[in-house]
């Protein structure tokens, strides 16, 4: 049997045909001028400069813009027409109520200093700033000129998550945070619905709570100025037992200093003869004494009795 002969081959071919494997693969690598190439750089900075500028602007432009257009909207009606102002405002008065009266004195579009605007402003104030009384509205060249009587809160009532003002005059107050008046809560009162705002609410105990809190604010009025306002340091006034409704022997009205010392006061204003008990004038007397005595009504005393005659204000000992 004939052996068919192995054809290999040479080495010499075998590395001829790996050189021109390598030659196909190779490409010819194209050069330019240095000075082209310095060119290339120099527009490709430039490019990407003038775009990151144009980028800049653009950006600061449209924020620009929408910052502004965010501040026009939200600028207050009475900073846009700049023709309101409150004149004779009471130092009590803070910010916050001011813009509330602002806002109720535009309620309905944009105002020019003339009489059918300055009617319009009366008209809004009159129906819906309960906070104001005898409001008086008169023009100027260039503004709408608003006086009135001012109705200062005394005392806060709340229900449930509900809360509003009374005045003096027993007049229902919207809510607005005054942490700079020192107004008192009054507890006890079996509420069946929320009153309706600016009107005078008809109730004998809340109207017995308010007489003692007026009698504390005009005694205030006389303290020295060195001295802060007794009323600043009480909390509540509680008259859930008014007229002996709860209980005829216990007190019908109380107050709670901040630190929940009770100060008892008694029978309603101009009730203490048909109880037994010192007049109103001893009542204040006592208290007032005692405040101007120890500098405070807190962290001495459990309780502060005020209306049994003759008696004497306990001293911070009898706590202990």
């Amino acid at each position: 049997m004939v052996k068919r002969k192995r054809t290999k081959k040479s080495k010499t071919k075998r590395i001829s045909f790996k050189g021109g494997v390598s030659k196909r693969k190779k490409k010819r690598k194209t050069t330019y001028h240095p000075s082209l190439t310095r060119m290339f750089k120099i527009l490709a900075m430039g490019c990407v400069s003038a775009a990151m500028g144009i980028g800049f602007v653009l950006v600061v432009w449209f924020g620009f813009t929408s910052l502004d257009k965010y501040v026009k909207k939200n600028v207050p009606i009475w900073e846009k027409t700049a023709t309101l102002k409150l004149i004779d405002v009471p130092e009590w008065v803070n910010d916050q109520l001011k813009q509330k009266i602002y806002a109720e004195a535009a309620a309905y579009g944009d105002l020019k200093p003339d009489e059918e605007s300055a009617r319009q402003v009366e008209n809004n104030l009159t129906q819906e700033a309960a906070w104001l009384d005898e409001v008086r509205v008169q023009t100027t060249h260039d503004s709408i000129q608003i006086e009135a009587r001012w109705r200062r809160p005394l005392a806060l009532v709340k229900a449930g998550l509900r809360k509003w003002y009374v005045d003096s005059d027993l007049v229902v107050l919207d809510f607005v945070p005054m942490p700079n008046l020192p107004i008192v809560r009054v507890e006890g009162l079996p509420l069946i619905e929320r009153p309706p705002r600016g009107k005078v609410w008809h109730r004998d105990d809340l109207a017995a709570a308010v007489a003692v809190l007026e009698s504390l604010t005009r005694r205030d009025k006389d303290i020295e100025a060195s001295q802060k306002p007794l009323l600043s340091e009480i909390a509540s006034i509680n008259v859930s037992n008014f007229n002996g409704r709860e209980n005829a022997r216990f007190p019908h009205i109380v107050l709670y200093a901040k630190d929940n010392t009770e100060i008892i006061w008694g029978a309603e204003v101009d009730a203490w003869q048909q109880h037994l008990e010192s007049t109103d004038e001893e009542k204040l007397a006592k208290l007032y004494g005692y405040y101007k005595k120890h500098g405070s009504l807190l962290g001495g005393v459990k309780y502060i009795n005020l209306r049994d005659p003759q008696d004497n204000v306990p001293l911070p000992i009898d706590k202990f």
